[in-house]
């Protein structure tokens, strides 16, 4: 599968019989880039598709493939395409592991994943959510270590850390900023602060950013070149697809969709403004509506449990929410035309009591040759997809290690 999120970054083949020695190595050098870029994408292609992928021929393809092989970069397996046989080209274990940290609203998600994209280990445990940054980096950092031990790696081995927060990340200061929903965390430098403590290379960004990644390289969003991913939780965030690349705008803050006014007079926002959408839709906001017939106790879950089972006041709270966020959604519609929103989240386990609300909003305040064209779908990871988005973000921008460390295959004078 391609995530799609960076697209191809590497200049296009050219015909090599015009270019001087020093040239054609430029050029085999930029050929392999593209076919290491395409598989690792995709964790898994058949030679076929590498070079309709990357427009290099089928014989280039086949000796590049052959270099890799015997550098131990790739594995190459026997399966069948269109009833004929081929050949699987996945990178090996020998290119490196890629680490996924997701901090949430009430958990810590870590996962290790190879460059086959398969999930080696992974593991979530609850986190109090007034704790600081540091304490939440020194519980992922124990975390990684019991993680790396059970899939039988060593940091040597990691290529780079994906690291997901709930809020939106300053792209000139690196500070998290004044939205997130962890308090604690206000002005913190994540990507410094885990880089820091790990001693590996870090990236970072905003947990539906990621969450868009995840569903596009391994859920509901595989094949979607225009599509936002929704996380309606504690707020409301969009990892915002354009083009089949992840948009996060100039100064790093697109796709906060959780801050579109829906009533100027309406309550108060923690970004200081008065009736944003995710002030109708926050967990507090919801539950406060029922709690004088539901008791105290209620939970975001229960309630939707709830709803499901036909109670009447929960299947209204639900779908108000949905049609507050059918408004956003309409506004995204409108702009962008997407192909899909997918929601996740906590709300999303409401399903079709959150999506026909949606829907119906959307029919309401979009174009009708932009709605037309949209599906909306709760996404098909779950709580994961933020977790494996941070891995296809390592994925993506990050080089294996093992290619670092083998420069004489990138100076190859093969004749390709």
């Amino acid at each position: 599968m391609s995530d799609g999120t960076t697209g191809s970054r590497f200049p296009q083949a050219q015909s090599p019989g015009s270019h001087s020695s020093g040239s054609q190595s430029s050029l085999h050098r930029a050929n392999l880039d593209r076919v290491l870029h395409a598989v690792r994408m995709a964790g898994a292609l058949t030679q076929a598709e590498i070079a309709r992928s990357t427009g290099l021929s089928a014989a280039t393809v086949s000796n590049i493939v052959r270099e890799l092989k015997v550098l131990d970069m790739v594995e190459v397996t026997p399966t069948s395409s269109g009833g004929r046989r081929a050949r699987n080209v996945s990178l090996s274990r020998a290119s490196g592991v890629v680490v996924g940290i997701d901090f949430g609203h009430r958990h810590l998600r870590v996962a290790i994943g190879d460059f086959a994209h398969r999930v080696l280990a992974e593991e979530h445990v609850p986190i109090d959510v007034d704790s600081s940054a540091d304490e939440g980096f020194a519980l992922a950092d124990r975390l990684l270590g019991v993680l790396l031990e059970r899939a039988g790696a060593v940091r040597s081995e990691v290529t780079g850390v994906g690291l997901g927060v709930p809020g939106p990340i300053d792209i000139d200061t690196g500070a998290l900023g004044s939205t997130t929903i962890l308090p604690g965390w206000v002005g913190c430098h994540p990507r410094e602060a885990m880089q820091d403590r790990l001693g590996l290379p870090v990236l970072v960004d905003n947990d539906a950013n990621l969450g868009a990644l995840g569903e596009l390289v391994w859920g509901a969003g595989v094949g979607c070149t225009e599509m936002a991913y929704l996380k309606v939780s504690g707020g409301v965030g969009a990892g915002l697809v354009i083009g089949g690349r992840l948009y996060r705008g100039p100064g790093g803050t697109a796709g906060e969709i959780g801050h579109i006014t829906l009533d100027e007079s309406g309550p108060v926002c923690r970004c200081g403004n008065r009736g944003c959408l995710e002030t109708f839709t926050n967990a507090s906001y919801l539950l406060d509506l029922l709690r004088g017939s539901h008791g105290t106790d209620l939970t975001i879950q229960r309630m939707i449990e709830l709803a499901k089972a036909g109670d009447a006041g929960c299947r209204r709270v639900v779908a108000d929410a949905g049609r507050h966020v059918g408004v956003g959604v309409a506004s995204l519609t409108n702009l962008l035309n997407p192909q899909r929103i997918i929601l996740g989240g906590d709300l999303a386990g409401a399903g079709d009591l959150l999506i026909a609300p949606i829907v119906e909003s959307v029919g309401r305040y979009a174009i009708p040759s932009a709605s037309r064209r949209l599906t909306v779908v709760t996404g098909s990871l779950g709580e994961r997809a933020e977790v494996l988005g941070a891995m296809a973000m390592v994925m993506s921008e990050m080089t294996p290690f093992a290619v670092e460390r083998t420069p004489q295959m990138l100076v190859a004078g093969a004749s390709t």
